[in-house]
């Protein structure tokens, strides 16, 4: 696979999670627990059964060969879906949405650290510029405050930078499983968290399908392209470009549903967009580089 490629299948599961809003509007009164649980029980399968056709008919195989790097990446993942979940609920949407761009300084340090991946010069620019147009998006809602909702956020992010550096970890294999063990991790941890709420597992079969919906379809298929574009992007610019998923939601949720966004919503997009656009055209320039140097 070409790092072009690559890029492109990143892009789209950024744009395909970016439905996700979309989805969870559609929910009538489920809690947040409650879509975790059901939204990675539809996830679950879909993963199992794109890992068996991958492995010709032996998944257990596959998922004993993620090892070491493929537990650590099913619990970033947890901690990626647990932590936003949590942030949602005790911090300001625009502080969380914000602090999850710390996911590529995660990935770029534990890329480094883990991995020995070097990052690029203009990587390192485009998460700053990521960054601040991630600020413009959401500045207006900045609140201090809620320690515990944004010290969450920061755990989401850091469960997807290292989710994201596990897959490189793997990248000689098959690294799939790894999210499919994020799915059985999160369901264990919902339907731990809930029983101890107290709160039923069991919802209405309308938040119950849109959920199963969610995982399936948007959650899931994301996470293939994910995964197989992460063989050939490092873990800085894999989280980097799945920043695209912040960008596009609020687009959709403006054009489909209606809800008005501000000014600076769409400048930070376009600030945003930039970052996205920078870095793939650099690695491009890079890869293009390389291989005319390579060629006779």
């Amino acid at each position: 696979m070409r790092y072009g490629q690559g890029v492109a299948l990143v892009l789209a599961a950024g744009s395909l999670w970016s439905l996700m809003g979309l989805g969870l509007r559609q929910i009538e009164a489920a809690t947040v627990w409650q879509i975790l649980f059901w939204r990675s029980i539809g996830m679950v399968p879909v993963l199992l059964a794109f890992i068996w056709w991958t492995s010709n008919g032996r998944p257990l195989e596959a998922i004993r060969r993620i090892g070491l790097a493929g537990a650590i990446g099913g619990f970033g993942l947890v901690f990626a879906f647990a932590g936003a979940i949590y942030a949602i609920q005790t911090t300001t949407i625009a502080n969380a949405v914000f602090l999850f761009t710390a996911s590529p300084f995660v990935a770029a340090v534990l890329g480094w650290i883990v991995l020995g991946e070097r990052v690029k010069p203009w990587t390192w620019a485009a998460i700053g510029l990521a960054v601040f147009g991630m600020y413009l998006m959401v500045r207006e809602g900045l609140a201090i405050g809620a320690l515990a909702g944004n010290i969450a956020a920061l755990l989401s992010a850091a469960g997807f930078g290292a989710f994201s550096v596990c897959l490189r970890w793997g990248k000689v294999g098959q690294m799939l499983p790894v999210s499919m063990l994020g799915g059985v991790f999160s369901v264990i941890v919902a339907g731990a968290i809930l029983i101890t709420r107290g709160e039923p597992i069991v919802v209405s079969g309308w938040d119950m399908g849109v959920s199963l919906l969610i995982g399936a379809a948007i959650l899931a298929l994301g996470m293939v392209m994910f995964t197989l574009g992460s063989k050939v992007i490092p873990a800085a610019e894999l989280t980097l470009l799945s920043l695209i998923e912040v960008l596009l939601a609020p687009i959709w949720v403006f054009l489909f549903l209606g809800e008005t966004a501000s000014a600076g919503t769409f400048v930070g997009g376009g600030v945003l967009l930039a970052a996205v656009c920078l870095n793939a055209i650099m690695g491009a320039r890079e890869q293009l580089a390389e291989g005319v140097a390579k060629s006779p």
